[in-house]
């Protein structure tokens, strides 16, 4: 495990970054810095850079300008060979006419190291990725699931003091991804090797990183914890991006109030002047239906919190197991479709369904809203 002290410290550092093919330019200016023992995600879309930053790390494909730095030593203009990492990608990329225990070994026979050492290591590391008697099989007698933990034990057979991940769960089907995405994590924290994985899966991402660092276009729109990613979208690019968002085209009535048509909402605060355009951000979880109870408890409070809310009439349920996705529509919005999730309990103490006029409550602290200019859409 990695000591607590070690998690401050800046085990790689990517300054000023550039990278172009031809005229076409894959990454812009990209910096950060990872911590020792951390687990990174490089998040985004296909084609927003995080492969092209991943394979610059490695040194697969050379930054245009810009300084990578590991453990305090420039890396920069290192061959792959002299940097320290063990890498894993999305097609296993296993010898086919090797042994289990031949490709886990591959490695350390470069390196040099005895027979009993290499043998010693190999039987360590499958039983550390639970396959500890697959080690005389070959590749095409595993299952996916199983050949990406032996690339991923090839991989840390040499103990590299970082490992890249570049889409490793991709290839697999949906209960092999998420099994494996918790023993990686596992594996990860036991070992406190720093690590950066590459994916476009935001629930991958979310469950697996210690912070993400969201790409677009071959910038870094946001870094940050997942939590800080989800409730605090900094761009409205991001807010679309992490998980399901509503958008509500609004104006700005003051630093902490909008308004949805005659609607007066609160919202977050913000630094936009009167009458900018807007775009109102809400969470379908954060859409909160009002029963005839809780608006005259309200009242009779002396609470404003009926008043942050929308008359809306619900166009259609969906029945998603644990919760119903409600599509709304309000006067207020326009076209705007919102989507809600309402609980079990909700929907059958309000007695909910398609047709039904309802108040809508959203809390101001989950209204959050960006220039409609940064409209993604």
């Amino acid at each position: 495990m990695v000591e607590g002290n070690k998690r401050d410290q800046t085990f790689l550092k990517i300054s000023e970054l550039w990278k172009s093919f031809g005229n076409f330019v894959a990454l812009q200016d990209i910096s950060l810095e990872v911590h020792e023992g951390e687990f990174v995600c490089f998040l985004g879309p296909s084609g927003c850079g995080k492969t092209t930053l991943l394979r610059a790390i490695a040194g697969l494909d050379v930054q245009s300008r810009g300084e990578i730095e590991q453990g305090a030593r420039d890396i920069s203009s290192l061959p792959p060979a002299e940097r320290d990492y063990g890498i894993v990608f999305q097609s296993y990329a296993l010898f086919p006419n090797l042994s289990i225990n031949k490709n886990i070994a591959y490695g350390l026979e470069n390196a040099g190291q005895s027979k009993a050492t290499i043998n010693a290591r190999v039987e360590e590391l499958l039983s550390l990725v639970g396959l500890p008697d697959q080690g005389k099989k070959y590749p095409a007698q595993l299952s996916g699931g199983q050949q990406q933990r032996i690339a991923l034990a090839r991989a840390i057979a040499t103990e590299p003091g970082l490992l890249l991940l570049d889409e490793p769960l991709s290839a697999l089907d949906a209960k092999v991804r998420v099994s494996l995405r918790h023993q990686i994590k596992e594996l990860q924290r036991k070992l406190g090797v720093t690590t950066i994985m590459v994916t476009h899966d935001q629930e991958e991402a979310l469950s697996m990183a210690d912070r993400i660092v969201v790409m677009n276009q071959g910038v870094i729109e946001q870094i940050g914890t997942p939590i800080e990613i989800y409730r605090d979208p900094k761009t409205l690019f991001v807010a679309d991006f992490i998980g399901e968002m509503n958008q509500i085209s609004a104006t700005v009535s003051s630093h902490n109030t909008i308004s949805f048509g005659t609607q007066l909402i609160e919202c977050i605060p913000h630094t936009f002047e009167p009458n900018a355009q807007v775009i109102a951000t809400v969470r379908p979880e954060d859409m909160i239906p009002q029963s005839e109870s809780d608006r005259s408890s309200a009242v009779s409070d002396n609470s404003a919190a009926h008043e942050n809310a929308l008359e809306v009439v619900i166009n259609d349920m969906e029945f998603l197991g644990s919760y119903w996705l409600a599509t709304l529509t309000s006067s207020e919005t326009g076209d705007a479709t919102l989507n809600a999730n309402f609980s079990m309990n909700a929907v059958r103490r309000m007695d909910l369904e398609i047709g039904k006029s309802l108040l809508i409550g959203i809390p101001a602290d989950r209204l959050k809203v960006f220039l409609r200019s940064e409209s993604v859409h």
